[in-house]
C-alpha cells in the first residue's frame, strides 16, 4: 500500500492546501493528515479546523495534533522536535509518500524514510498563502471552500417577541456593514398556510428546517456578519405556546440553535406595539418575550438586551460587534 501523510495548522484551509491534499488522495490508496494545535496563530479551534478536512474529505484518517510543536523554522531543534512528535509521541508508520510544499518536506521525509512528494511549490497552481487568506479572509473568499467560509462568518440573530423591531434592526445592520441579513422564513410561510391563523406542529417543524436551510445559504455569501432575524427556538416556543408541544424534530433544532449563533440580542419591547391583523395584542407580547428571555436563561445562552429607538439599538449592536471576536471567550464587560 501506498500510504501519504501531510500535516499542517490549516488556519484556515484554503484551496492551496486542498490541492496538495487532493493530489495525495490521486496518487495514494491512504492519506493521513496530522492537524497542529495552534492558540498563537489563529482563534479557530483545532476541532473546527479538523471537521473541516473530515467532512470535505470523508475517506482521509485526520489526527488532531493538540499537544504537537507549534514552532516554525529550519533549524535542527525545531526539525527533531518534529520529527520526534510524529515518529515517538503518534507513532506514526509505514508512511511511503509525505506531502508538502514546504522546506520541512525534505527532513521529514527522510526521518520518514518516504519520498518526498513536493506539491505546487512555487503556489503556480493556487497563488494564495496561509498568512494572506488568515490576514483578510473575506477579501481572498475565492479560495476558500464553502464549508470552510461559512464558519469564519460572525451570525448573529435578534430574538424577541412579535412587534420588537427585530426585523427592521436586522436589515439595518446589514446595511450598515454592507452585507446580507435573514428575514424571518416563519413569517413568510405562515402567511401562505396559516388556517385561522394556525399552524399545525409539523408546519412549525418544516418553518424550524427551512429557515435553517436558508440561512446556511446566506451563510456563504455573507461578508463578516449574517444578520438573522428570530430562529428555531421562537418557533419552539410558538409550538408550546399553541400547542402545548413541540414535534421531536423541533426540539432538536431549537437546541442546535443554542450553539448555532455567535451572538445574541434580545430586542426589547419599549417601542409601540405594531396592532396588525396577524397579531395577538400587547398583552400577549409581553408574556411572549418572558419566555423567550426565560428560555435564552434555561438554555444557559448568553444575550445582551437592546432598547430604545432604532438609532440607539444600532448603536448598540456596534458597541457589543465592536468588541466580539469569534471563537474568542464572548465579549466581557459591556454594560
Amino acid at each position: 500500500m501506498n500510504v501519504g501523510l501531510t500535516l499542517g495548522k490549516f488556519a484556515p484551509l484554503h484551496k492551496g492546501h486542498q490541492f496538495l491534499i487532493e493530489t495525495a488522495l490521486s496518487e495514494m490508496d491512504e492519506v493521513v493528515i496530522v492537524i497542529y494545535d495552534c492558540p498563537e496563530t489563529t482563534d479557530v479551534p483545532l476541532n473546527v479546523r479538523s471537521q473541516w478536512l473530515r467532512d470535505l474529505y470523508p475517506g482521509v484518517h485526520v489526527i488532531e495534533a493538540w499537544d504537537g510543536p507549534t514552532e516554525v523554522g529550519d533549524t535542527p531543534e525545531i526539525r527533531n522536535r518534529h520529527e520526534d512528535y510524529i515518529l515517538d509521541r503518534l507513532r506514526i508508520g509505514g508512511v511511503t509518500h509525505f506531502y508538502s510544499s514546504e522546506f520541512y518536506g525534505e527532513h521529514m521525509s527522510r526521518a520518514l524514510r518516504a519520498v518526498n512528494r513536493l506539491v505546487d511549490r512555487e503556489r503556480a497552481a493556487v497563488p494564495i498563502s496561509g498568512t494572506a487568506v488568515r490576514q483578510s479572509p473575506f477579501a481572498f473568499r475565492e479560495y476558500l471552500d464553502p464549508r470552510v467560509y461559512r464558519d469564519l462568518v460572525t451570525n448573529v440573530v435578534f430574538l424577541g417577541a412579535p412587534s420588537t423591531g427585530k426585523t427592521t434592526l436586522a436589515c439595518r445592520m446589514a446595511q450598515e456593514y454592507q452585507t446580507v441579513w435573514m428575514p424571518e422564513y416563519g413569517r413568510e410561510y405562515w402567511e401562505k398556510h396559516q388556517v385561522e391563523r394556525r399552524l399545525s406542529l409539523d408546519q412549525l417543524a418544516q418553518i424550524a428546517e427551512g429557515h435553517r436551510e436558508r440561512e446556511e445559504d446566506l451563510l456563504y455569501r455573507a461578508d463578516r456578519y449574517l444578520f438573522t432575524d428570530t430562529n428555531a427556538t421562537t418557533t419552539y416556543l410558538f409550538s408550546r405556546h399553541y400547542h402545548g408541544a413541540a414535534t421531536d424534530r423541533l426540539v432538536a433544532r431549537a437546541a442546535e440553535a443554542a450553539a448555532r449563533y455567535d451572538v445574541v440580542f434580545v430586542c426589547d419591547t419599549d417601542i409601540p406595539y405594531e396592532d396588525t391583523w396577524d397579531r395577538s395584542g400587547d398583552v400577549s407580547r409581553q408574556a411572549f418575550q418572558k419566555h423567550v428571555i426565560a428560555d435564552l436563561i434555561v438554555r444557559k445562552i448568553p444575550f445582551f438586551p437592546v432598547r430604545g429607538d432604532l438609532d440607539a439599538r444600532v448603536r448598540r449592536v456596534k458597541q457589543v460587534l465592536d468588541k466580539h471576536h469569534k471563537y474568542r471567550n464572548l465579549v466581557s464587560g459591556i454594560e
